[in-house]
């Protein structure tokens, strides 16, 4: 007697095309501005320190400026497109909220005793929330800054919001610093739970 074959169920979707490829352009973009900017950062640094030229794109000055500005327009068209699709399909309100700060910081206590558990790739936590979120308010500064390190006479209110073009720097260096620190941290999870790395290449 044939038997019956139900009809497999493919595995739920848990980070949609777009999210995909906007992820993927955003760390291309963001490996491109950093390691440029730090070549940048080399001609007039703001502490008493260097980066390694190792650690730099461009080569000299003009072409970290230019390897900036590629990485720049690839950042912000992709930014945008993220931020409209996010919007517009109600993802923002359905990832991110509510916020909880007495969560945070019960999750928080449990993250760092290595207790939080992440068993659910499609929902994130209130420390991954959080994270998050600053992340997307750091990237919007970090452009903001950057345009009036690049245009400050040219957007005068932008500049006087940000206490001129000298302010503007070390906003834009505090701010480059947080998105590195996040993506330490980030490819540190990773290593820990490295089924979010596929989900991330494959959806699922």
């Amino acid at each position: 007697m044939k038997k019956l074959s139900l009809p497999v169920t493919p595995p739920e979707v848990i980070h949609p095309a777009w999210l995909r490829v906007c992820h993927w352009l955003n760390a291309l973009a963001m490996l491109i501005m950093v390691t440029s900017g730090w070549r940048i950062y080399n001609a007039s640094p703001l502490f008493n320190f260097r980066f390694m030229n190792a650690l730099t794109l461009g080569g000299w000055l003009g072409g970290a400026l230019q390897w900036h500005f590629a990485g720049m327009w690839i950042l912000g068209i992709n930014g945008l497109i993220y931020l409209f699709i996010n919007s517009r399909s109600g993802r923002f309100k359905q990832k991110f909220w509510p916020l909880s700060p007495k969560r945070l910081m019960t999750e928080l206590l449990l993250a760092l005793r290595g207790k939080l558990v992440h068993g659910n790739l499609s929902h994130y936590n209130m420390v991954q929330k959080y994270i998050y979120v600053l992340v997307i308010i750091t990237g919007v500064i970090l452009v903001g800054s950057g345009l009036v390190v690049w245009k400050s006479v040219q957007l005068p209110s932008l500049s006087e919001l940000l206490g001129g073009y000298d302010n503007a720097r070390w906003i834009h260096f505090y701010a480059m610093s947080i998105i590195v620190a996040f993506t330490f941290i980030h490819m540190m999870m990773v290593v820990l739970v490295p089924r979010t790395l596929l989900a991330m290449i494959r959806g699922r």
